[in-house]
């Protein structure tokens, strides 16, 4: 009996784990782009990697882009990032919405700042995104 218990404990304990979300999973807001305005991307896993959608785009007058026909909203702007711990991504795409260009990628949490940059070889430009929810 006391083994089924334990066994069991254990099935738990794990099953936690397996079910704990990404910690960069969330609504994240981007840095201002040269027009002053900015995106709302709402970051979840995508199997065992993770990925972003832009939910909202903001204008520098603050008018939101489902108000003002903000033509990419719903678009993928992250794919297939992995995570290699320590709050270190990569292996991912990243969408620029500024330059209409797609990039390798790679991120780094730290807290309720997601630094992520797109690469071409070993140069990269990168934004800190703030945790919204």
């Amino acid at each position: 009996m006391k083994k089924i218990a334990i066994a069991a404990s254990m099935m738990v304990m794990s099953a936690g784990s397996a079910f704990a979300a990404d910690p960069a999973v969330g609504l994240w807001k981007t840095q201002p782009g040269d027009t002053g305005g900015y995106l709302h991307v709402e970051i979840s896993e995508c199997g065992s990697n993770i990925c972003g959608t832009i939910k909202e785009a903001i204008s520098a007058d603050g008018s939101k882009g489902s108000q003002n026909g903000y033509e990419h909203l719903g678009k993928r702007m992250l794919w297939d990032m992995k995570s290699k711990g320590n709050g270190a991504y990569a292996g991912g795409k990243v969408w620029a919405a500024d330059r209409d260009k797609t990039y390798k990628s790679k991120m780094h949490l730290n807290g309720n700042k997601l630094t992520v940059k797109g690469c071409v070889g070993p140069i990269c430009r990168g934004q800190d995104w703030t945790r919204l929810k």
